[in-house]
C-alpha cells in the first residue's frame, strides 16, 4: 500500500537505502556474522535464514558490495529504533550558530562605533559569528581602503574573543569581515592579575665604629 501524500518513487528510494533483509536477499551464499559479533564464515543463504528463524531474529545484510555478500543476524527492528534515536540524539546536541551582523558607516561617530564594538563583543562572546559590515553611500566608496583598515583595528580590538574567518572584501556598496568565536577558554575569563613588584635586595650591613689594624713586628703592636 502506497502511504498517503508520499509519491510512490520516493518510497521507493527510501527502500532502496535501507539494507535488504531476510527473503529480500537473493543471492546463493553468504558471509555470516553471529548475533555477538562473532564470525561465522561462508554459509548457503538457506543455512543462514535457518539460523534467523532458529534465533527469532533477521538477517540483514550489511555489505552488499562484498563477494559474498556480508549478512548479519540481528533484531533490526530493533535496530532501526536505535538508529532513528541516535540520529535525533545528535540533531539535538549539535551547536547552533547565528550569523549576527554590526553595521556602520564611514562617518560613524566615535561614540556610536565604539557602542557597535561592544555589541560585536557580545555577540563573540555568546558564541555567535559576526558579520561586520561598513556601508558606502555616494562617493564614500573611494575611502574603501581607509575602511578596510579600520576593519582590521576591529579584528585587532576583539581578537582575545574572535579570530578572523573572512577577510574584508567589498560587497556591491558594502565592505564586509566575518569573525568567528574563539574555541578554547572561557570568552568571559578573568583578566591575569598583574605580576607582584618584586622587593630591592637589602643593601650590605655598614661596618660600626673605626677599624683597628693589627701588626705584628717582633715584640711591637701597634
Amino acid at each position: 500500500m502506497v502511504a498517503p501524500n508520499v509519491p510512490a518513487r520516493q518510497q521507493d528510494d527510501a527502500r532502496a537505502r535501507e539494507p535488504r533483509v531476510n527473503h529480500r536477499i537473493r543471492v546463493p551464499e553468504v558471509r555470516l556474522v553471529g548475533l555477538e559479533g562473532e564470525q561465522l564464515g561462508v554459509v548457503a543463504i538457506e543455512d543462514a535464514m535457518r539460523m534467523a528463524q532458529e534465533a527469532s531474529v533477521d538477517l540483514v545484510e550489511v555489505a552488499a558490495t562484498a563477494r559474498p555478500p556480508v549478512c548479519k543476524l540481528m533484531d533490526y527492528g530493533k535496530f532501526k529504533y536505535l538508529q532513528k534515536k541516535k540520529t535525533a540524539e545528535a540533531k539535538r546536541s549539535a551547536t547552533h550558530i547565528e550569523v549576527k551582523e554590526v553595521k556602520f558607516r564611514p562617518k560613524t561617530d566615535d561614540h556610536d562605533f565604539q557602542t557597535k564594538m561592544n555589541q560585536a563583543r557580545r555577540f563573540l562572546q555568546d558564541g555567535d559569528r559576526v558579520k561586520v559590515t561598513v556601508m558606502f553611500r555616494g562617493r564614500e566608496i573611494a575611502y574603501a581602503r581607509t575602511q578596510q583598515e579600520r576593519l582590521m583595528e576591529i579584528a585587532t580590538a576583539l581578537a582575545e574573543v574572535s579570530q578572523v574567518d573572512v577577510m574584508p572584501k567589498v560587497e556591491g556598496r558594502n565592505m564586509s569581515m566575518m569573525l568567528n568565536p574563539k574555541r578554547g577558554g572561557s570568552a568571559h575569563a578573568k583578566p591575569a592579575e598583574p605580576a607582584p613588584t618584586p622587593v630591592a635586595p637589602a643593601p650590605p650591613p655598614v661596618p660600626s665604629g673605626p677599624s683597628v689594624t693589627t701588626r705584628r713586628s717582633g715584640n711591637q703592636i701597634s
